[in-house]
């Protein structure tokens, strides 16, 4: 992911992957759970998130308190621990929930995002500093791919977004 430090040290080409945080929650989305802040504010929520993940760190600088971030070894586990009513929410990037309850095949839960208040991450081809011709050349061919159609025809069916990419290019 693009992120301030790795931009220091690499000179970056557009995005290329963009991914934003969502909540895995039950079916209508019953506590009305759009941001941290949200589970922040109800005082019986619980989360399940990863160990030392992005969703944990945004979880309890939002307020969550720590005994109500569970930390998840893994997604299958944090879908379990929703579907067994032990955490109330479980948060992940969109595509990484999208495709848990795809192959879980669970109507009884659903996918709310982006999550309020939350960074949507991008990634790009990182180049040496010095490289700033060749990242540029390469961006331009990205630009091409991206205007003709190829580029969505290529991620999409992974259930990426080339719109999300599009809209938050680097300039």
């Amino acid at each position: 992911f693009m992120k301030p430090e790795r931009c220091a040290a690499v000179a970056y080409s557009q995005p290329i992957l963009c991914d934003a945080e969502a909540l895995l929650v039950p079916a209508g989305n019953p506590k009305g759970f759009e941001s941290y802040a949200d589970i922040a504010a109800d005082d019986s929520a619980t989360m399940g998130a990863p160990g030392g993940g992005t969703e944990e760190k945004l979880a309890l600088d939002a307020g969550v308190p720590r005994d109500r971030v569970i930390v998840v070894p893994d997604a299958q586990s944090g879908l379990k621990m929703l579907q067994d009513g032990r955490i109330d929410v479980y948060s992940l990037p969109v595509l990484s929930l999208n495709d848990l309850l795809a192959k879980s095949g669970d109507t009884n839960l659903e996918v709310f995002a982006p999550v309020k208040d939350a960074p949507v991450y991008c990634d790009g081809a990182a180049f040496n500093q010095r490289d700033t011709d060749l990242r540029d050349a390469f961006d331009v061919e990205l630009a091409k791919l991206k205007e003709s159609g190829e580029f969505a025809a290529i991620i999409e069916p992974y259930g990426f977004s080339a719109e999300a990419a599009i809209s938050t290019d680097r300039d």
